[in-house]
């Protein structure tokens, strides 16, 4: 689609109340202008009854009580349109944030990438409000300003030709003015965008990474990075602003050189006119500096809308790429329960990134059954998290195919899928709210009742810091897990997967974060628990997958060994080297 109707895309998501409001609108609109447009037809007759020699002082007054009715008139009809509009604004922007956070909800690992965060955070908030601003202040424009043009120029054109060309002149003056300002200003707006995208990142970056930018004295680093985006960001907007500033000069000019104009040429006709035709002139000098000074009113109007209408545009197109964006990974039907339960299956298994050459994982091929624990090792970027991020689909296989429960993960409903698997991310994420609220996510906790909560943080051996707490499980956990410890974090996220009582359990080197008697203890309670559950684990340590039915070596990306840990300590010289590179012989033979 081209970018000019980037605006009118987002149309429809309009709703059919919302129509209405338009259509309201604009027949308030139509009236209102009519009202201003009768003004000068009721001052011209006001004029001519002044100067007529039978004037007569209660006509006058009625000619007045209307002025003063269509004036009223106006007023009323403007108060309901700007809560109209208001409403309206709000409305939209309210449906567009819903629409783009549902959206970007649905997004697998590589639409968020291929957008970043920051962006999607810039396009939910600043640009929804330059969308918002636009409704709000440009609609009334928008309809107002040609409604106001047409009309004023249909009622000045057969008054007098000489003030028509003035008119006219003035309203090219303005129109190649804003053309001009528009082909400078246009593409630096795109750029204020993605400045803002570039500022909200820095921040982002700097806030979540306070501990590390403290713990390397780099505060004036980050500063600098900060005041070289926002010095950027203040320089472009100051261009743009400074541009638009020489709008009121302009108009101004335009307005009062225009007024002087018809008052001249006025003064010059009526100076040659007879005494009856001087009456009839003055009095449509008046009516034409009014309706004139209404025409630019009119393209004053339009020029507003010129200067808040290129970045809504901008705003809209990077709207629409969101709501438009197609997601790869489709959603399969297959909701149904199956006869075979905790059953992952890996069949030739490769993958390689959207963006890259290579494949990352080549080949693999396993399968785990009900009840057993596979582990994956390796050296670091060997691909362990890639393989085990394939099961739950936060990528999709390049080539082969992931079976759970004997049904390609491909053509299970989203929710269906990830209501088998209970899955604890390498780094532990936390939620705004309590333990409660933070074990019991995702489920709801009408759903996971406070005994199953209390059951789940007890297994993942987190009971004694918890109830330590000063309102043990209502307790408030900070965004991110900022007011606990990397360790107390992890083992909340591990109750998290617990209280969900899955059929497979995936658990993305989860363990590291836990001392070695914590990690023990908790493994050992793990196993009692899940025993008829299926246990995926990545791993670096031998002392986590030690046990395991199961172990999978990986090394750049190729399966090298499978087998227990006896049996590989035989057979897999790259598992060898990692367990004597962490235990000693005697360990080994002991374990």
């Amino acid at each position: 689609m081209e970018k000019g109707d980037k605006m009118f895309r987002l149309l429809k998501n309009f709703t059919k109340k919302d129509w209405i409001l338009v259509i309201i609108c604009v027949a308030l609109i139509a009236f209102q202008v009519f009202l201003d447009l009768k003004l000068p037809d009721y001052m011209s007759s006001i004029t001519t009854l002044i100067q007529s020699e039978k004037n007569n002082i209660q006509d006058i007054i009625i000619k007045g009580l209307f002025m003063l009715s269509c004036a009223f008139g106006s007023l009323i009809s403007a108060v309901i349109v700007c809560y109209l509009t208001s409403y309206l604004s709000a409305d939209f922007s309210y449906i567009l944030r819903q629409k783009i956070f549902r959206k970007v909800g649905k997004f697998g690992m590589e639409e968020v990438k291929k957008f970043k965060t920051s962006s999607l955070i810039t396009r939910t908030t600043n640009d929804v409000t330059q969308i918002e601003m636009l409704i709000a202040m440009g609609l009334q424009m928008i309809i107002k300003a040609p409604i106001m043009a047409v009309w004023a120029v249909s009622k000045i054109l057969n008054k007098n030709i000489q003030w028509s060309i003035l008119t006219g002149a003035g309203v090219f003056i303005l129109l190649l003015t804003i053309t001009i300002l528009l082909i400078i200003v246009f593409p630096r707006f795109g750029r204020v965008q993605k400045l803002i995208d570039k500022i909200n990142g820095v921040t982002r970056e700097n806030l979540t990474g306070i501990r590390v930018v403290r713990a390397f004295n780099a505060e004036v680093f980050q500063q600098n990075r900060f005041e070289d985006v926002n010095n950027d960001l203040t320089n472009t907007q100051l261009f743009n602003q400074k541009c638009f500033a020489l709008l009121n000069p302009v108009m101004n000019l335009v307005m009062h050189f225009l007024t002087l104009g018809i008052y001249f040429i006025g003064a010059f006709l009526i100076n040659k006119a007879g005494m009856m035709d001087k009456i009839t002139l003055f009095s449509d000098m008046v009516v034409f500096t009014s309706y004139g000074m209404q025409v630019i009113a009119a393209f004053l109007m339009l020029a507003m809308i010129f200067m808040i209408w290129p970045r809504a545009g901008i705003s809209a197109n990077r709207i629409n790429e969101v709501l438009e964006e197609k997601i790869k990974i489709k959603e399969g039907n297959f909701d149904s329960k199956t006869d075979i339960k905790g059953v992952v299956e890996f069949r030739n298994v490769s993958f390689k990134y959207p963006d890259a050459d290579e494949y990352l994982l080549e080949n693999i091929s396993f399968k785990v059954n009900k009840g057993e624990t596979i582990a994956f090792i390796g050296s670091t970027g060997s691909g362990k998290s890639t393989l085990v991020n394939l099961i739950p689909r936060f990528y999709d296989v390049t080539d082969g195919e992931i079976l759970v429960d004997g049904v390609n993960v491909k053509d299970y409903k989203e929710e269906c899928l990830n209501n088998k698997i209970g899955y604890v991310s390498q780094k532990a994420i936390m939620f705004t709210g309590s333990v409660n609220f933070n074990v019991g996510y995702g489920s709801g906790l009408q759903k996971i009742t406070n005994k199953k909560i209390k059951e789940a943080v007890k297994v993942a051996q987190g009971t004694d810091f918890v109830e330590s707490m000063d309102k043990t499980y209502e307790s408030h956990i900070a965004r991110g897990g900022t007011n606990i410890s990397g360790g107390q974090k992890q083992r909340l996220s591990i109750a998290r997967a617990i209280a969900k009582d899955p059929e497979i359990y995936i658990f993305d080197d989860t363990f590291s974060a836990l001392d070695y008697k914590t990690d023990s203890t908790l493994r050992k309670e793990l196993k009692k628990y899940t025993k008829d559950a299926t246990s995926i684990i990545v791993a670096q340590r031998i002392g986590t997958i030690i046990s395991a039915d199961k172990i999978v070596v990986l090394d750049k990306g190729k399966c090298v060994g499978i087998g227990t840990h006896k049996q590989l300590l035989k057979s897999c010289e790259v598992y060898k080297e990692i367990a004597l590179s962490q235990l000693s012989k005697e360990e080994l033979n002991n374990a």
